[in-house]
């Protein structure tokens, strides 16, 4: 399940992540994009991920993904997880072709919001 979060900068959606991706996630996500980036400008994705159940890292892209032109929109995703998502999440990258993807352990929050805004 997603949910979105106060973001500390405009250009950035910060995101939660428990249980399972759905495609209604995907939905609200797109739509949140739309309202508020609708020139194609394009934005940062700031992702905390808690346990995600019944569905991998692949699968939760998969299940989250834009139409293509939102794809050239989005520049970086700053993962934030506990350390047993490791090997997932640097393999996240080669599923978003054209976005560069940090992974943050979770007491990083600070220096992943600093990594976004450089």
């Amino acid at each position: 399940m997603l949910s979105f979060l106060p973001s500390q900068d405009e250009k950035t959606i910060a995101v939660q992540f428990k249980g399972e991706a759905t495609k209604e996630d995907a939905e609200r996500l797109e739509q949140h994009v739309k309202e508020h980036f609708p020139e194609g400008n394009s934005f940062n994705v700031l992702a905390i991920i808690h346990d995600i159940k019944g569905s991998s890292l692949k699968g939760m892209v998969e299940g989250i993904k834009f139409d293509a032109k939102h794809w050239e929109q989005f520049s970086k995703l700053a993962a934030v997880t506990d350390k047993d998502s490791v090997d997932s999440l640097t393999k996240i990258a080669k599923y978003l072709p054209g976005i560069t993807v940090k992974r943050f352990d979770k007491e990083e929050l600070a220096e992943a919001w600093d990594w976004l805004q450089e």
